[in-house]
C-alpha cells in the first residue's frame, strides 16, 4: 500500500462507463474528507496528450503491438513521476481511469505480448506507485461498444483505433480483465456495469469503503 494517500484505479473495456463512475466516486471521496486527484491514461500530462493522439488515432497505419505498448509505458512513466507519486506523497486520494491492468490486458493478453512480461515492465515504470484498489467495470463488449458509438455520435466523432478493433479482440479484453481479477482478488474487484448507473456507483463505493476503513484523510 501507498504510505500516505490512497490509489484507486478504474478498469474495463470500451464503453463500460469509467468516466461517469469516476466523477461520481470523486464527489463521494471529497464528501468523505479526502482531497482527490482525478486523472487518466493516456493523456494526463502534456507529453501524454501527444502519446494519446498517436495510440488512439484511427487514421494511418498505427503503431505495431510492441510500439503501442512502449508508448503507453512512456505515458505511464511521465504520469507517475509528474502526477501520481507527488499526489500520493501529499496524502491525496488518486483516482485513475485506466492504469497498469489496461496494458497487461490490452497488450499483454489481447495483443499476445504476455501479461507477465508487461507486469515486469509496469513494475519497473511504476515503482511504489501501485494501486491499493482496482475496480473492473464488467460489461458485454457488444453493449459497451454500442454505448461508445452512441457517445461518439453525440459528439460528432467516430470510433477511435482501439474501439474499432474486431469484436473478438474486445471479447479477449473482457476475458483478460476477469482473469486479472481472478489472479489478484485482494486488489481487483469486479462490478457489474450493466446495472443502473446509481447502483453501479453504490457497488463501487462498497468496495472503496473497505479501503477507507484502513485509512483516514
Amino acid at each position: 500500500m501507498n504510505s500516505s494517500g490512497i490509489f484507486i484505479t478504474l478498469e474495463g473495456g470500451e464503453g463500460v462507463g469509467k468516466s461517469t463512475q469516476m466523477r461520481m466516486l470523486v464527489r463521494r471521496l471529497e464528501g468523505s474528507g479526502w482531497k482527490v486527484e482525478a486523472t487518466r491514461e493516456p493523456g494526463a500530462t502534456p507529453l501524454g496528450k501527444r502519446i494519446s493522439e498517436l495510440v488512439r488515432s484511427a487514421t494511418g497505419a498505427g503503431p505495431v503491438d510492441k510500439a503501442e505498448l512502449m508508448l503507453y509505458l512512456a505515458d505511464r512513466a511521465q504520469h507517475v513521476e509528474r502526477v501520481i507519486a507527488p499526489a500520493l506523497a501529499k496524502g491525496i486520494a488518486v483516482v485513475c481511469d485506466r492504469f497498469i491492468d489496461s496494458s497487461e490486458v490490452y497488450q499483454g493478453r489481447a495483443r499476445g505480448l504476455g501479461s507477465g512480461e508487461v507486469r515486469r515492465l509496469n513494475e519497473w515504470v511504476c515503482g511504489k506507485a501501485w494501486p491499493d484498489l482496482t475496480v473492473v467495470l464488467d460489461l458485454a463488449p457488444e453493449i459497451g461498444l454500442q454505448r461508445a458509438l452512441e457517445r461518439q455520435d453525440s459528439l460528432g466523432l467516430g470510433l477511435d483505433r482501439l474501439e474499432s478493433e474486431a469484436m473478438e479482440f474486445h471479447r479477449q479484453v473482457r476475458r483478460g480483465f476477469l482473469a486479472q481479477a481472478e489472479a489478484e482478488p485482494e486488489r481487483i474487484k469486479v462490478v457489474d456495469a450493466g446495472l443502473p448507473r446509481d447502483q453501479v456507483a453504490e457497488n463501487i463505493w462498497a468496495q472503496v469503503n473497505g479501503l477507507l476503513k484502513e485509512r483516514r484523510p
